[in-house]
């Protein structure tokens, strides 16, 4: 049941939102969210300057767990194939991946790291949490996951966000003095 409704909103987007424009700029979104690449980049950015380096730690942090609980712990536990190693008659504008699909460790990450900012820093937080929601949304555009993998991504990155803000709040913020 939750599989049809899956694939029958991934066709949905194939059929009525694939166009020339988003086949080019899509993979380019998705691309940004690879390996967590953006948000590693802003953490280590945030953590070399001084001001922001609270924020960076937490994030970082953030980071960690979403490949410890997503990547490590999730996905080789859930084991669920790609809509793409189900369905091959969908043309794909990306490689094929070859790890498992639940959660989408795009979403995951990137979810993670916009509440992360949102809770740290408003200016920071708005673009990331744009930025989280066109990664998330490239996911299924791409034919590479499941609706579902990308709402328990979104949830989850949610849930650990802010779990990890307060985390930092706490520890980092208010009696880290070294930070």
């Amino acid at each position: 049941m939750l599989q049809e409704l899956d694939f029958s909103l991934l066709y949905w987007i194939q059929d009525h939102l694939r166009c020339p424009f988003l086949d080019s700029l899509m993979p380019k979104i998705s691309r940004i969210g690879e390996y967590g690449a953006v948000w590693i980049l802003a953490a280590i950015l945030m953590i070399l300057l001084k001001r922001h380096r609270r924020g960076g730690i937490t994030l970082g942090a953030g980071l960690l767990s979403s490949l410890l609980i997503g990547n490590l712990l999730l996905k080789p536990l859930a084991a669920r194939p790609r809509p793409c190693w189900l369905d091959g008659t969908v043309a794909l504008l990306v490689p094929s991946p070859s790890d498992y699909s639940f959660p989408s460790g795009h979403s995951l990450c990137s979810f993670i790291a916009a509440v992360i900012l949102l809770r740290y820093d408003r200016r920071f937080g708005i673009p990331a949490l744009i930025l989280a929601i066109l990664i998330a949304f490239s996911r299924l555009y791409l034919f590479v996951h499941f609706p579902s993998d990308v709402l328990a991504g979104i949830l989850l990155g949610i849930g650990i966000g802010l779990g990890i803000s307060l985390l930092g709040e706490r520890y980092l913020h208010k009696k880290a003095d070294w930070v």
